[in-house]
């Protein structure tokens, strides 16, 4: 569902890496809420006191779950824990999200215990893990946060919007098995939510470059690069051949004087989430427009 504002306004930007205070309360408030229902039974049952099956979520179990999961969070005291406690790394709300997937079902009643005045429960996993990935793509898209819990319970960054339908859609099929692994582990890589191992993925994308200069018709890596950039540019366009050969050098620069391919002391080192964003799309770019235009590969 969509908010009138999102209708009338359009979607907020999914770009945010950071999750503030606002969204964390909203995540916070879910998972309070699917313990309260019993949700989380479905992994951490509390049992009725005459074995007759779960009647809600045991807190505590669970709590202590996660926290075997994701050591970096604090106990958490009910039932506003999340005001009760240091705003957690973005990272780990992550973690946190990701494990109440793997944990949650859907609670249905199949029968009510007259004495103890509670009901028994049965689990839908599937339609819990259903609404709970639902709410919170929510939080996370009203919020501007550039994260998606897939499917399948793990989370995975959304790439800058220029990239996103590219990547998202990315299937390698060059000829060469060894570029399109790489191309996949950079492609992986580059959407995961740690930004350490969103760094790896240029180390990983410059090496695919490296190999790719060896791809083409020629006798030594300097022809063969020289062949790809002719087939790219074509003859009739000699100035953006022109162009293509000094973006390919400058991008050789970048990966050999940075602390990309190498990581002596005096490299620079890619410190800035948008300054990943931005030599990886550079670069990926390039090699894009290479792979199209050389299907020999």
């Amino acid at each position: 569902m969509n908010y009138f504002s999102e209708k009338e306004e359009g979607e907020r930007p999914r770009e945010k890496g950071e999750i503030g205070e606002g969204a964390w309360g909203g995540i916070g408030a879910l998972i309070a809420a699917r313990i309260e229902d019993g949700s989380f039974g479905a992994t951490y049952p509390n049992p009725c006191p005459d074995g007759n099956g779960p009647i809600g979520t045991d807190a505590d179990a669970f709590w202590k779950g996660m926290q075997g999961d994701i050591p970096n969070f604090q106990e958490l005291p009910l039932p506003a824990w999340y005001d009760a406690i240091e705003m957690p790394r973005t990272l780990d709300i992550l973690d946190a999200i990701e494990f109440c997937w793997r944990c949650v079902g859907k609670p249905m009643h199949v029968g009510y215990h007259e004495y103890f005045k509670h009901h028994h429960l049965r689990f839908d996993v599937g339609a819990g893990r259903g609404q709970f990935r639902e709410d919170i793509n929510r939080i996370l898209r009203r919020n501007g946060l550039a994260y998606e819990l897939k499917v399948d319970g793990s989370i995975e960054r959304l790439a800058p919007p220029v990239l996103r339908e590219e990547l998202e859609s990315a299937h390698f099929r060059t000829g060469d098995s060894e570029l399109n692994r790489m191309l996949e582990t950079a492609r992986r890589k580059f959407l995961d939510p740690d930004r350490a191992v969103r760094r790896e993925s240029l180390e990983t994308l410059w090496d695919a470059w490296e190999r790719l200069k060896t791809l083409g018709p020629g006798p030594d890596k300097k022809a063969q690069l020289s062949a790809l950039l002719d087939a790219t540019a074509e003859a009739s366009s000699p100035r953006l051949r022109e162009a293509l050969e000094r973006e390919a050098k400058e991008l050789t620069w970048i990966g050999n004087n940075m602390q990309i391919r190498h990581s002596e002391k005096e490299k620079e080192q890619v410190a800035r989430g948008e300054h990943i964003d931005y030599l990886f799309h550079r670069l990926f770019s390039l090699i894009q427009a290479l792979l199209r235009m050389n299907k020999g590969i």
